[in-house]
């Protein structure tokens, strides 16, 4: 199921505009002797950043939000050029969740989006009018 859905994903954000490059599925990131692994990364020329996304098939858990956290830290760190913008990360899961996932995302300097997933692919009109609905809103809030 997870390959699957990695497979539709990519082609997703493949086909959100230009800029996207598709780094790779399980990008080892290893501190000491212990491995972990960042489920898919692209990265946007663009805006000169990688983009690191975590696949969840359960309800996000505040303990994702910390892993996530971790390799935005080790790409800020490790991976990125000097002329590169900081990682931004994206947790898609099966539900979200509301007010406990404000406490586990806020504060933090990493920029870490959240996201339901679904089984299906919406139309490009759908997906326009999913992009503009999110955009308005963060233009109120902010």
């Amino acid at each position: 199921m997870v390959e699957a859905l990695v497979r539709q994903i990519e082609k997703f954000l493949l086909e959100l505009g230009k800029g996207f490059m598709f780094v790779g599925t399980q990008q080892r990131v290893t501190f000491g002797n212990t491995h972990y692994y960042v489920d898919m990364v692209f990265y946007n020329k663009i805006l000169r950043s990688y983009i690191l996304i975590e696949l969840k098939t359960i309800k996000l858990m505040p303990e994702a939000v910390g892993q996530l956290n971790m390799y935005l830290n080790y790409y800020a760190a490790e991976i990125n050029d000097e002329n590169d913008n900081p990682p931004i990360g994206l947790i898609l899961c099966t539900d979200k969740g509301n007010v406990d996932m404000q406490y586990a995302l806020g504060g933090l300097s990493n920029n870490i989006f959240a996201s339901k997933y679904v089984t299906y692919m919406p139309d490009k009109e759908q997906l326009i009018a999913q992009v503009e609905a999110v955009l308005s809103s963060n233009d109120k809030t902010e």
